[in-house]
């Protein structure tokens, strides 16, 4: 094979990746189980109002379905756990649903995924033996409207389908859903169809506060947690429980079906005996998870792929049964304003009123707490240069900020660093306990700590200082590549080169 004709043909492809490597997407569930709720045309209004772009409904209802038309927001729509004897029984019902429920409104109500049932293992009275053919059913109705490319069907799992999930690695679904969930993978597979599950680090966490840090559920640990068979360190809860599925599957041979998270979130308030259901932890877990996902950090099995999240809700619900926290999962109150202030650009909180990023008038900075320990501060610098993103090239030898060369010094410069690139919150400067913010400028000499706002950092200074030493060194970009797209690339290099 001639090399010119490699170079089209791999340019070519990799010009079809860009196509369609969108990156990970974060939305919010849209549950209507309260009193006093907005009509669904002021809530679709908020959710455009807060820049929301891919929401999960729990129904079909035809008021919600048009007030979506022409927003250009994607809808995961539903068919509850009570339809589906009639849809699994009989095609006709499939049909008739279809074309009563969705045809009159899609495609200007963007519907991208229909999910059959929810939790059905959780459910009594053998619902899950119904799923699959209900699916098939709907799958064969979208099939005979020619949409069954443009709207994947799918069904929804607690993580409660697994019979272990610690450690990740040895991730294995429950034998007693095995009538299920064989069919459940091929249907999934064949359809390329994600595998969607709803996870709750805050549920691990209050069912097992012993063995589960909080700073790891809430994505805040400065310490990693290491998959004894793998290796792979774990810095957050949610991470791990993603993991589990992952191995679970592969574990039965299906490798290419992806996860879609249809429901995360942590509740604002609960009972007395509910300690970590707060505003301020919902904000943290809400906040760092978007964060996440939008980052294209993928997991440490799967590092750079694809995850879209659903974090769960939009609405305080008060009709929910059960303890307290049920009833407060909501990012809005039913007035439609903030139970905590989220930004679902990662970027920061943003101000419910002007919708601007909140930044305060007077610079911030974030350094290390002269009380913290050297044990916690090292493991919190190494955090923060690895998985935390921080460039830390202005603490290496010969450097700007090397000297003086401690330990306090060189984390307070890697925690800024952190701090400033993640919008200069509370919660960017905590490093379990041990960051403190000030309003003192710690810069010194030729060591410039950055701000909000300012491109100037030690490190370009450095880079500009060495430049004239290695011209190799003018003009080097740090590019970010989308996981998909560089494993997609790198698959059709392998492809072409052993052709």
């Amino acid at each position: 094979m001639g090399r010119s004709f490699i170079l089209v043909l791999v340019t070519s492809l990799l010009l079809m990746l860009i196509g369609v490597c969108q990156g990970s997407k974060v939305g919010v569930c849209y549950g209507r189980n309260a009193d006093d709720l907005p009509t669904p045309d002021k809530a679709v209004q908020l959710i455009q109002n807060h820049n929301i772009k891919y929401v999960r409904i729990y129904d079909s209802n035809i008021q919600v379905l048009k007030a979506f038309a022409n927003s250009g927001i994607e809808l995961v729509i539903g068919i509850p756990n009570s339809d589906l004897l009639p849809f699994s029984q009989f095609q006709s019902n499939a049909d008739t649903w279809l074309r009563n429920n969705i045809l009159p409104y899609y495609p200007a109500t963007k519907i991208t995924y229909i999910t059959v049932g929810a939790e059905a293992t959780e459910v009594p009275n053998n619902v899950s033996a119904m799923v699959v053919p209900a699916m098939q059913n709907v799958f064969t109705a979208l099939r005979k409207a020619g949409l069954h490319k443009k709207i994947k069907v799918s069904t929804t799992h607690s993580l409660g389908v697994l019979s272990r999930s610690y450690p990740p690695s040895a991730g294995a679904f429950n034998s007693s859903y095995a009538f299920f969930l064989r069919p459940l993978l091929e249907f999934l597979a064949e359809n390329q169809s994600p595998f969607m599950v709803d996870t709750y680090p805050y549920y691990a966490y209050r069912d097992s506060s012993s063995n589960v840090s909080l700073d790891y559920a809430l994505f805040e640990s400065s310490s990693e947690v290491i998959d004894p068979n793998t290796g792979l360190l774990y810095t957050n809860m949610f991470d791990a429980q993603i993991d589990a599925i992952y191995f679970a599957l592969m574990a039965l041979n299906f490798r290419t079906i992806k996860i879609m998270v249809t429901e995360t979130g942590w509740p604002s308030k609960g009972s007395p005996k509910e300690t970590v259901a707060t505003a301020d932890n919902a904000q943290t877990y809400n906040t760092n998870l978007i964060r996440h996902v939008i980052n294209d950090t993928g997991t440490p099995a799967k590092p750079g792929q694809e995850l879209d999240v659903y974090i769960f809700s939009l609405f305080n619900e008060n009709r929910k049964p059960g303890l307290e926290s049920e009833r407060n999962w909501g990012l809005f109150f039913p007035d439609q304003t903030s139970v905590y202030n989220l930004d679902f650009t990662g970027r920061g909180t943003v101000d419910i009123t002007t919708g601007a990023n909140i930044t305060s008038s007077n610079e911030t900075w974030c350094v290390a707490a002269s009380n913290a320990s050297d044990a916690d501060l090292q493991n919190a610098l190494d955090w923060a240069c690895g998985s935390g993103n921080v460039d830390c090239s202005a603490i290496q030898p010969s450097q700007p900020c090397f000297e003086p060369d401690n330990l306090i010094s060189h984390a307070s410069y890697a925690f800024n660093g952190y701090y400033q690139q993640n919008g200069a919150t509370d919660i960017a400067c905590s490093f379990g306990g041990n960051g403190l913010r000030t309003n003192k400028n710690p810069s010194y000499d030729n060591c410039i700590y950055a701000t909000v706002g300012s491109r100037k950092t030690a490190a370009s200074n450095a880079t500009a200082a060495s430049a004239s030493k290695s011209a190799s060194s003018v003009g080097k970009v740090s590019i970010h590549v989308p996981g998909c797209l560089l494993m997609g690339f790198l698959n059709i290099l392998l492809t072409v080169v052993i052709s």
